[in-house]
């Protein structure tokens, strides 16, 4: 992997490349927030179109919007997660001084990815309750123009 160097916080390459871990971190965290926006903005408008046609079976189409940003809104998270995993441990290790040059030249998460996406789908504080209250409103909806 290389030799230890004397890579520090004031190195202004180990300063571009937090800068560039954070930037990775918020495009996450926006993307999963464009889930959620668009989630509602999409069921909202499939729910209008079936109120009108009259017919609330069709409702449960709107579910399906609902799980698919679910799933990439947990996936999202889980990058984010990964993330910020692996800039946590980049700046542990340069405060060890063992930090390498070659770190320097890599921005990939830290973690099993499958694994992190089922961790937000189920246990997440964010993720699951959004979605859930998403596919509540949608089934309630139903249950009031039947």
């Amino acid at each position: 992997m290389g030799n230890p160097s004397n890579l520090d916080e004031e190195s202004l390459a180990v300063q571009k490349h937090l800068e560039i871990m954070q930037n990775v971190i918020n495009r996450m965290a926006e993307n999963s927030r464009s889930c959620k926006v668009w989630c509602v903005i999409l069921v909202s408008a499939i729910l209008v179109l079936v109120a009108l046609s009259g017919q609330p079976d069709h409702i449960l189409i709107a579910l399906a919007p609902a799980v698919l940003f679910y799933v990439l809104d947990a996936y999202y998270l889980s990058l984010e997660r990964g993330f910020r995993n692996s800039y946590n441990n980049f700046v542990r290790r340069i405060h060890q001084r063992q930090a390498t040059a070659s770190e320097l030249y890599t921005v990939a998460p830290d973690g099993s990815i499958p694994r992190g996406t089922l961790w937000a789908m189920f246990r997440s504080f964010s993720v699951p309750p959004f979605y859930a209250v998403v596919a509540g409103a949608a089934l309630m909806a139903r249950w009031l123009l039947v």
